[in-house]
């Protein structure tokens, strides 16, 4: 039977995704490979121990280094929805934002204190049953809800040395990091499509600031003699940003994790707006309307195909430009379809760019109350 890892995370809890895929570039697109279907998890947690704590760390590890452990996931940790009697053969809770699994354990941390496990019979939507009822886990015949944090536990191997920073002769910080195993196949979430493309319209995008580079792959000829001559080496664009992305809740930070699976690294396109109003209304549009006159910003072909979104009282609405011509000071756009509602002249409108991730290993940072997320994203086509 693997050792637990019973030690109670302190700090926050980084989580490494890493999946591995082949990006192969031509003049006019790219065609992009998934190696692996599922990614590599990678968990570090930080544990704030006293004295017989670290000397109990240091031993485990001794003992077991290159061993399989079951590893408490406290980044999914939840609380039971009501109190945990000595005896009870299931525990109330919200399993929908976790990953609990029939035939796996669960970790049962009261106070804070380390963990103890028992196993999992069957997971329904509420509640976990137990194979055996609950005993020597709790301190008392019934301990309030709010005392009692349940986790998930997941087999995993020490992927670095454990690490024991000693601050006084009592109080120490202890570091560990486990690579899991069977990683979930975790679904996308629900959220606004186009075009068969999910839409990332999370509010935090536009709480934190987007950095975008503008480039195209060009080769520099110089010969050393006369002018350097710019040769483009590929047809596309590419728009690169940094987008941070937190989740605060459980079902959010659930909703963001499985957002990220869906991704499969560099696999998979997306829609994200760019959230800078480029598309300025002249006049207002009536319900049946597919023509949009707007302040001038590009030539009138480098309107022709792309995708925007319109921020509608009652919601967000997508759209695709069909056609531009001139009016008078003005460009007259012409969209798919109509909105089915009127446009005020105030609406804000952004172009809608398709991009995929530009990495393969992504870090999530799980806080107390939140998990962030800082993800590279460049466009592409299709």
């Amino acid at each position: 039977m693997p050792e637990l890892w019973p030690f109670p995370a302190a700090q926050e809890i980084t989580e490494l995704l890493e999946w591995r895929t082949d990006v192969l570039q031509s003049q006019a697109g790219e065609q992009r490979i998934a190696l692996r279907s599922r990614p590599r998890e990678i968990v570090t947690f930080q544990h704030r121990c006293d004295a017989l704590g670290m000397a109990r760390a240091a031993e485990l590890s001794r003992a077991g280094f290159a061993g399989e452990w079951r590893v408490p996931l406290w980044h999914m940790a939840v609380q039971p929805t009501a109190d945990v009697a000595q005896g009870a053969t299931e525990i109330a809770a919200d399993t929908s934002v976790a990953d609990f699994r029939a035939g796996d354990a669960v970790a049962v941390a009261v106070d804070g204190r380390e963990a103890s496990l028992t196993e999992i019979a069957d997971v329904e939507a509420d509640r976990l049953i137990l194979v055996e009822p609950v005993g020597a886990q709790l301190p008392a015949a019934t301990v309030a809800a709010t005392r009692v944090t349940v986790a998930p536990v997941h087999s995993g191997v020490l992927s670095a040395p454990i690490e024991i920073a000693r601050r006084r002769q009592n109080d120490g910080m202890v570091t560990a990091t486990f690579l899991l195993r069977d990683a979930p196949d975790l679904s996308a979430p629900i959220m606004p499509t186009y075009l068969g493309r999910l839409v990332q319209t999370d509010p935090s995008l536009t709480r934190s600031p987007i950095t975008a580079s503008l480039r195209r792959a060009v080769e520099y000829v110089d010969n050393g003699f006369g002018p350097v001559v710019v040769e483009p080496l590929r047809d596309m664009y590419e728009r690169g940003e940094a987008i941070a992305l937190k989740a605060q809740g459980a079902a959010e930070r659930w909703a963001l994790r499985r957002w990220l699976w869906s991704l499969r690294g560099r696999q998979t396109s997306f829609w994200v707006p760019t959230w800078g109003r480029e598309l300025q209304l002249r006049a207002a549009m009536t319900s049946g309307s597919t023509l949009m006159r707007v302040a001038p910003i590009t030539d009138l072909a480098a309107y022709v195909g792309r995708a925007i979104l319109l921020e509608m009282p009652s919601g967000f609405r997508f759209r695709t430009i069909t056609a531009a011509v001139v009016d008078g000071a003005d460009h007259r756009l012409t969209l798919s379809s109509s909105l089915g509602e009127p446009v005020a002249i105030g609406t804000k409108v952004h172009f809608l760019t398709l991009v995929r991730s530009d990495a393969d290993r992504i870090e999530i940072r799980n806080g107390a109350v939140a998990s962030e997320v800082t993800l590279p994203v460049v466009e592409v086509s299709e």
